[in-house]
């Protein structure tokens, strides 16, 4: 098994972050050819996805995210910003891991999508996100 833990920056706001580029230098790195790449978040506010990004549906993603978990004050969870118990009930709904087939050395995603890091925790502007390849 070959891992790396990577660092992404998700700033002081809501955000999709798509990370397919650097898992394909991943990929690269370790000169994965078949098997799969299973992706996790060690966090307890954050999750991944797999979900279209650039025509807008990752800003649906959010806005869907806000209806579902409002950032206000019902959450028994309250230390940090208004609402952050929100942020903790996030990893029940966008799981905080996925696997996915590597053939040929290349993700084995359709054509418009991409992996992402969601995170709604506007306390934590720097995530970690551990990339796991398993050769097949």
């Amino acid at each position: 098994m070959h891992t790396e833990l990577i660092e992404v920056r998700t700033g002081g706001e809501e955000r999709v972050v798509d990370l397919t580029s650097r898992i394909a230098d991943h990929l690269r790195f370790v000169d994965a050819r078949e098997g799969l790449l299973n992706v996790w978040v060690p966090h307890a506010t954050a999750g991944v996805a797999v979900i279209e990004t650039g025509a807008g549906s990752d800003t649906d993603l959010l806005t869907a995210l806000r209806d579902l978990l409002p950032a206000d004050d019902r959450w028994t969870h309250r230390h940090g910003s208004r609402g952050h118990g929100r942020d903790h009930v996030l990893p029940a709904i966008v799981a905080p891991s996925m696997s996915v087939p590597v053939i040929d050395g290349e993700l084995a995603l359709g054509t418009w999508q991409s992996v992402c890091l969601v995170d709604t925790n506007v306390d934590n502007a720097v995530r970690s996100v551990r990339l796991s390849f398993l050769p097949g």
